[in-house]
């Protein structure tokens, strides 16, 4: 049960982006402010310059979708993971501290996303549909083609090329596990679990 009275009826929201874990903003909430966002999914804050509720986006578009809200151990502390629509901050910047809220690596579920979506859209004319309509045989086969080409460039070739043949490993290689009802996420898991203490191969 959150704690309202130690900050006379106001309790702090830390805002973090749920797919980067980047820390977005800060604001404050009171139980009303609470409430509507637990109602409306969207971040609603208490303003203490305004005397009154906002929805984080209301003018500019730029909303947070809830993505789950917890508790710290004291119950007086909120940390909100959200999906933002754009810039967080009323300056323009994707935080309210001017850092970027991307990582490179991000790019990866995103492609993930359009690989999956081609997969299930077949649009005539792409690359990626064609691959897929060439049979798992086909696909396995480009990825192995990919990997003799990336093996080349690690051993004779330059790191440009190197960058160059390994992307098109990667891309090849999602989309062989999505014709196979797997993804990218599932070697990131594997991954994670190798890097536990106690992991032992199969």
């Amino acid at each position: 049960m959150l704690d309202f009275n130690k900050m006379n009826g106001l309790v702090p929201a830390i805002i973090q982006d749920a797919d980067t874990a980047k820390v977005l903003m800060l604001g404050y909430m009171n139980q009303e402010a609470y409430n509507k966002t637990l109602e409306t999914g969207l971040v609603t804050f208490y303003s203490r310059t305004r005397q009154r509720l906002w929805t984080k986006g209301e003018e500019s578009g730029n909303c947070l979708d809830v993505v789950s809200i917890k508790e710290d151990c004291d119950h007086d502390t909120l940390l909100i993971q959200v999906h933002p629509r754009g810039p967080v901050c009323h300056t323009g910047t994707d935080t309210c501290w001017g850092e970027k809220n991307r990582e490179p690596v991000m790019f990866l579920k995103e492609l993930q996303q359009f690989i999956l979506k081609r997969h299930e859209e077949m649009p005539e004319g792409s690359y990626t549909t064609s691959l897929f309509q060439s049979g798992i045989n086909k696909m396995a086969q480009k990825v192995g083609e990919e990997a003799v080409e990336t093996i080349i460039e690690a051993v004779n070739g330059t790191n440009e090329r190197l960058v160059y043949e390994g992307s098109d490993l990667l891309y090849h290689l999602i989309v062989v596990l999505t014709a196979k009802g797997l993804s990218i996420e599932d070697l990131a898991c594997e991954l994670e679990e190798r890097h536990k203490p106690n992991w032992k191969k199969h």
